[in-house]
């Protein structure tokens, strides 16, 4: 029984989806979506087939309603007729309409278009399917004889869909299948054995290099730029803007528009890296680096650097120095050179424009007001004003007549939005501050949001990428662009950088390098880039660690700091040659070694050295008097202890085994001062425990002192940026400083930035502090068995 509304004479949904040729399942599925109903409700009524059509029509009709582009609904009707009419009659005809509509969006276009592209009127003769199922199966005929009935017919059909789109699908597949049966022959057991899937076989690891140079970690198998669109591809509805009042905007691209951006950037990628000059780029950005440089160089496009230097107040030219110096230190090259405030003459112009159109208006409310008024969805008392009065008053603020902070220029966009950034934002403010890159032209700065997209705009940006706390902003960034009918570039966000026990935040960076809770923005404990450079970490492990957690919108989790550390690992096993350094030495005397002796031994800088390479090894001298770390020795020994005691044996490395024979205390009786023991110059005994050490250069000469630091994680808590007294957190022990290392003399000629693996305690590097009358080394990061954690066998 069929089931009408009495209210308005209309059958119930459920009856109409049933007069469609939907089965019963699927109907109520629709039911439980609203959004589902309404339009399948409304696509029935406007194919005008609410008497009921065929199964055929209706499942066509179905998919309208689901799938239908946002951007083209003007075309809906004509797409109908040609459904009703069975012009258009098969699913791929259907996809092939809806990818043609979405591209002309709302733009007029020739309907023999239209029919071309979703193969109206062409009729694909019987023939003409079986001669592209044949040439389908000649091409794949090896995979067939070998898979036999497991061969994926669905992969098939793809194949002749290439070659025939028009072909109705389910004569394809019964062909398909009848073709294989003559060809294979019956079915047989066998067919149906699932084959044993094999077992991935474990990359062999590369084996160390024997050179010093840098060595850039491979790139992983998938391409990550591969989600992102072609430029000529950029007029589909970006997002659509929901007005308080019913009223929808669609942002995209018209055709033309599109095509004269195209005609300018010849069709390339254009990316840009948009830092603020306010301080010290941190990891955050090299992520944001490696998106817009990464995306540009991957599709032979081009990447700007500019910087975003609206708030002169907050600005340095030394941040300016800094950002175009790491840049380039972190592989990348820029395209141009640009800064927001170059275009602050045509920013001024269009807000000219924007007030003409009676969209933006010049507003006396404090700033304790406006977020008043914005908590209360209430407009602005002079939101109203006469367009002739804003044109006045914003003329007024760039000559400086007006004083700061009473008045700004407002953009006039939704105060009962659902989104916040539609609340009439802020587009220009008064700020009597000399500006780092215009000087002093300009009394009046307008903000990010009003600059940002605009400036994306003017540079013909393709792709403007950026990190997921922005995605809100996304009605007011296209909605200042539709406002102004400018070029519209496609917005994507990605999910921002967190690393566990660090903050990033660049006024909390700002606050610890102000108030010396580190010793300035390269401090090695902070994820600042200049500080990674100086703490000895490469630009090439910081890219493959951002190459590696990916750069998706979903994953906005804490990244282990111990992550990023692999990567660091993984080159400077390669790339860091070997020495031995002592950080807190324990004099050991050999006593059946002639003092004035002095032996000059072979070290290995590469462990699988080949003894023929002597380019490979470094003379280390032995002397009567050696240190080894004094944490290598204790006086009660154990079966699990590898290191020194009383009666013990150990090896000294590249050198000789040596037995302790005696301990030698100081004044109290009880601190260690020196051991004595002898050497095994034939090598009879092979004791486990092996050990670094450094000797006297030569008899009576102490061996070469450095000084080392010792650095740990800087805050104790993963995530400290949501402590409220976040400074409490600071590790106390995040550095040491060991003022006399000894080290051996190989290393004299070390310069900044040299980076060594000091065996058995970790990577370390020069640091910029070192002078010629003592090098200073900052530890990189430790050893996988780190000797700090018992490493010591």
């Amino acid at each position: 029984m069929v089931v009408v509304d009495e209210e308005n004479g209309e059958m119930h949904p459920l009856d109409l989806f049933l007069s469609v040729g939907l089965d019963k399942r699927t109907a109520e599925n629709v039911l439980v979506n609203p959004k589902v109903t309404s339009n399948l409700t409304a696509v029935i009524k406007e194919a005008c087939v609410v008497d009921g059509c065929g199964k055929t029509v209706g499942n066509l009709l179905y998919t309208v309603a689901t799938k239908f582009p946002a951007n083209a609904l003007k075309h809906r009707p004509t797409l109908l007729e040609y459904i009703v009419s069975l012009k258009i009659k098969s699913p791929a005809q259907l996809d092939a309409a809806f990818a043609f509509l979405m591209n002309v969006g709302p733009e007029t276009y020739q309907l023999k278009d239209f029919e071309e592209a979703c193969g109206v009127g062409v009729e694909v003769s019987l023939e003409e399917v079986k001669a592209a199922i044949n040439a389908v199966l000649e091409e794949n005929m090896d995979a067939l004889l070998e898979q036999r009935y497991r061969i994926n017919v669905g992969n098939l059909c793809g194949q002749v869909r290439k070659k025939q789109p028009w072909a109705d699908a389910k004569t394809v597949k019964e062909i398909i299948d009848a073709r294989v049966a003559e060809i294979l022959g019956e079915r047989t057991a066998d067919d149906d054995i699932k084959p044993l899937k094999k077992k991935k076989e474990k990359p062999v690891k590369d084996q160390p290099s024997h050179t010093s140079a840098p060595v850039t970690p491979p790139e992983e198998e998938l391409n990550p730029f591969s989600i992102f669109p072609q430029p000529e591809e950029n007029s589909k509805v970006h997002t659509e803007i929901f007005f308080s009042n019913g009223e929808i905007w669609r942002a995209h691209n018209k055709r033309e528009m599109l095509e004269k951006h195209l005609k300018i950037t010849g069709g390339k990628v254009i990316t840009r890296f948009p830092p603020e000059p306010n301080g010290y780029l941190h990891i955050g950005h090299a992520k944001a680096m490696f998106i817009n440089f990464g995306l540009a160089k991957e599709r032979n496009g081009s990447c700007y650097l500019r910087f975003d230097d609206t708030n002169p107040e907050a600005e340095k030219k030394e941040y300016i120095d800094h950002i175009q110096e790491i840049v380039q230190w972190m592989g990348w090259q820029p395209f141009k050179v640009t800064y927001s405030s170059d275009y602050f003459q045509e920013l001024y112009d269009l807000a000219v424009l924007l007030i003409q159109g009676g969209l933006a208006y010049v507003d006396h409310q404090t700033p304790e007001e406006i977020k008043e008024y914005r908590e209360k969805k209430l407009n602005s008392p002079w939101r109203d004003r006469p367009i002739s009065e804003s044109l006045k008053l914003f003329d007024d603020m760039r000559r400086g007549l007006i004083e700061e902070g009473k008045a700004t220029l407002r953009m006039k966009q939704d105060m009962q939005s659902e989104n916040k950034n539609m609340y009439d934002l802020i587009a220009y403010r008064i700020k009597f501050t000399p500006h780092p890159h215009a000087g002093d032209k300009w009394c009046i700065y307008p903000s990010y949001d009003y600059t940002h997209c605009i400036v994306d705009s003017l540079e013909n940006i393709t792709h403007s990428l950026c990190t997921l706390e922005f995605e809100i902003r996304r009605p007011s960034y296209y909605w200042l662009l539709m406002a102004l009918d400018i070029y519209q570039p496609y917005v994507w966000e990605y999910s921002r950088l967190n690393i566990s026990n660090t903050v990033m935040s660049k006024r909390k960076l700002n606050r610890l390098v102000t108030e010396k809770w580190v010793d300035g923005w390269d401090d090695p404990r902070l994820m600042t880039l200049a500080g990674l450079r100086r703490r000895g970490v490469s630009s090439t492990s910081i890219n493959s660690f951002i190459r590696g957690i990916g750069i998706t919108r979903s994953d906005n989790s804490m990244i282990r700091y111990d992550r990023l550390e692999y990567h660091i690992r993984e080159e400077l096993n390669k790339s860091a040659p070997r020495a031995m350094v002592v950080l807190n030495p324990l004099k050991i005397v050999i006593t059946n070694l002639d003092s004035e002796s002095r032996m000059s031994l072979d070290a290995k800088m590469w462990p699988d050295a080949p003894s023929e390479d002597a380019s490979s090894f470094y003379k280390v001298p032995f002397t009567n008097v050696v240190y080894i770390e004094r944490t290598d020795f204790r006086l009660k020994d154990s079966k699990d202890y590898y290191g020194f005691a009383p009666g013990k044996t150990v090896l000294l490395r590249y050198a000789c085994p040596i037995k302790c024979t005696e301990v030698i205390y100081g004044n109290d009786s009880e601190s260690i001062v020196e051991i004595r023991a002898e050497y095994d110059p034939l090598k009879k005994t092979k004791p486990k425990g092996v050990l670094h050490w450094v000797a006297q250069p030569y008899p009576g000469v102490e061996p070469l002192k450095v000084e080392v630091r010792i650095f740990d994680k800087l805050f104790l808590s993963e995530n400290p940026a949501e402590l409220e007294n976040w400074l409490s957190d600071l590790n106390p022990t995040s550095k040491e400083v060991i003022s006399e290392a000894y080290a051996v003399p190989s290393l004299v000629n070390a310069v900044e930035g040299d980076r060594f693996q000091f065996e058995r305690l970790g990577y370390f590097a020069v640091d910029p502090d070192s002078t010629t009358e003592k090098l200073v080394f900052n530890r990189t990061v430790t050893l996988r068995d780190s000797y700090s954690k018992g490493g010591n066998k």
